[in-house]
């Protein structure tokens, strides 16, 4: 009894600190991109209103959001990751295949899709675009590298590297000038390829059997973008209404959270068979 109440204090403060670290951080980034994002579009930073992202439907509007719905709507990013962020710090257990730190990590990404979309289409700046771009890259980066290691069994190094590729590759492909098929645009096109890459291997990975995971969350994700997608290419078809709040795009964003999410449950899930 004596041997509990000595050991108990340091054992409750390591577990108070292991749940509020991923939380503490994926905020502190949440706050800080947030924050910046307001000062740049208040003081005009990310440049001249081009209408970069006005194919989305949303008929712009004075003052310094120019697209309400399509920005504001990428709060769901924000809250996704704060999420992501709980559960990576209240969930974790010895036998899990994702680090704490690579799940914080994640987390961070997933908040950055918010602000980082928000700036294009509160802007519509040429900035603003590179920024939404580039957090699309770093998600569907860290989907196929992830499961690239796990497929290959490599570690830390091979995923830091992998995951650079990825978003590098896809920062070359986005300055194809011509437009694609269906997706219109390079950039978007290898966004997608890469999410293929992640669904073939983490597919793959499921049916060899070397892990335990709970591989439904994974199609609850994946369902979630695909429904997404149907909206996202309905709403560029002119199934929209573009002085209305109840914009196609806006429902893409918050779906696209709630993929995000439910792929991390999918990743945390994941034990040594």
């Amino acid at each position: 009894m004596g041997t509990d109440l000595r050991t108990r204090g340091p054992v409750h403060a390591r577990r108070r600190l292991r749940v509020t670290r991923p939380l503490a951080t994926t905020s502190a980034v949440a706050f800080v991109s947030v924050a910046l994002l307001a000062v740049a579009v208040g003081e005009g930073w990310l440049g001249p209103d081009v209408g970069r992202g006005a194919n989305f439907c949303e008929a712009p509007h004075d003052g310094w959001i120019r697209q309400p719905a399509n920005t504001l709507s990428n709060a769901g990013f924000v809250i996704a990751g704060l999420l992501v962020a709980l559960r990576a710090g209240r969930d974790r257990r010895p036998d899990a295949v994702m680090s704490t730190g690579v799940a914080t990590f994640y987390a961070c990404v997933v908040v950055l899709l918010g602000p980082a979309s928000a700036a294009m289409h509160a802007t519509q700046t040429e900035w603003g675009g590179h920024l939404d771009m580039l957090s699309m890259y770093l998600i569907a980066g860290f989907a196929a590298a992830w499961a690239w290691v796990r497929w290959t069994r490599r570690g830390t190094l091979a995923l830091v590297t992998a995951y650079v590729v990825c978003v590098a590759a896809c920062e070359v492909v986005g300055l194809w000038p011509d437009p694609v098929p269906v997706v219109h645009y390079a950039g978007n096109l290898a966004f997608g390829l890469l999410l293929v890459v992640a669904v073939v291997l983490e597919t793959q990975r499921w049916r060899r059997g070397e892990t335990v995971i709970a591989f439904r969350q994974g199609v609850l994700a994946l369902v979630a973008m695909l429904v997404a997608f149907t909206i996202w290419l309905l709403s560029n078809a002119g199934w929209c209404d573009p002085t209305s709040l109840l914009q196609g795009h806006a429902a893409w964003h918050l779906l696209c959270a709630v993929a995000a999410y439910w792929l991390f449950r999918m990743y945390a899930s994941e034990r040594q068979a």
